[in-house]
This record gives structure tokens, C-alpha cells and sequence, in this order.
């Protein structure tokens, strides 16, 4: 069974937690600060390549990219930031029918960053950039069709 304190153990007790706090706020203080004076240090800024700033789909020289169209990443998003349209269209040379993307649109504004999208998709179409200035005014410039050659 535990034991009860008495009035002065426990005003010994409250002393003894106030000063260990106090501690940690007294090293805390004469520990050297690190400011970023952003955005005046743009050009030297260093950004992690683990970041995950905004989605985009690298497109090779001809204006190509990688995405089959499957759906996977749509289906797998949390948020329904992702929506692939398609079309079925008949290959000319095989003869055979495929997906073909139409459509790749992105909503930053409900993207929650988790990179689900870009694990799952298999063959690695799309990836997070290490953009991060991402504030607007109007909600509407966050929507993004990412299938768009921006050359």
C-alpha cells in the first residue's frame, strides 16, 4: 500500500519539482541560439532531401511521363487529394487495348503529406519535390494537373 505524504513532504515535493524545471529552463537559456533569417537567406538556404514539399510528375525531354494510369494512388490516399482520369485506347502497333492518363489532378491544400502515393506507385511516376512556399491567397491555385508538360 502506498504511503501518504504529510503537508511538508508534499510542499517538499512541489520545491523539488519547481527546481528541476526550473533547470531545464535555466540550461535551456544559456544555450547558444540559431536564427534563420528566412526569407533574406534564400540563396544559401539548405533544404533536408527528405522534405516533402509538393507532388509533382518529372516528364522526360519529349514531354512524356511515367503514369500507366492504374489508380493505385488515388485509391490509396487518405485525403482523396488525388484524382486520375483515364481512357481506354487501342494500341497501334499491338492492336491491344490500354489505359492511357487524361487527367492527373492534385489538391495540396488536402494533401497530408504521408507519401503514400509515391511508395505504392509502380513505376515511380510521381515524387514529392523539396518546394515549400506554397501560401496563397486563393484556395483554388493549390489544385494542380500535374500531367501537364511544363516547359
Amino acid at each position: 500500500m502506498e504511503k501518504k505524504k504529510t503537508y511538508l513532504g508534499k510542499i517538499a515535493s512541489a520545491v523539488e519539482s519547481l527546481a528541476t524545471g526550473m533547470g531545464v529552463t535555466g540550461k535551456e537559456f544559456f544555450t547558444p541560439k540559431v536564427t534563420e533569417c528566412y526569407p533574406e537567406n534564400r540563396a544559401t538556404l539548405q533544404i533536408f532531401n527528405r522534405f516533402k514539399g509538393v507532388l509533382e510528375m518529372p516528364h522526360d525531354e519529349e514531354g512524356n511521363n511515367k503514369c500507366i494510369a492504374c489508380g493505385i494512388c488515388q485509391t490509396v490516399c487518405p485525403n482523396d487529394a488525388i484524382e486520375v482520369s483515364s481512357e481506354v485506347v487501342e494500341d497501334a502497333a499491338s492492336g491491344k487495348k490500354k489505359k492511357q492518363l487524361v487527367k492527373y489532378e492534385y489538391d495540396l491544400g488536402s494533401c497530408m503529406y504521408c507519401n503514400l502515393c509515391v511508395e505504392i506507385c509502380p513505376t515511380g511516376a510521381i515524387q514529392f519535390n523539396n518546394g515549400f512556399e506554397n501560401a496563397v491567397y486563393d484556395r483554388s491555385m493549390l489544385n494542380m494537373t500535374l500531367n501537364i508538360n511544363k516547359k
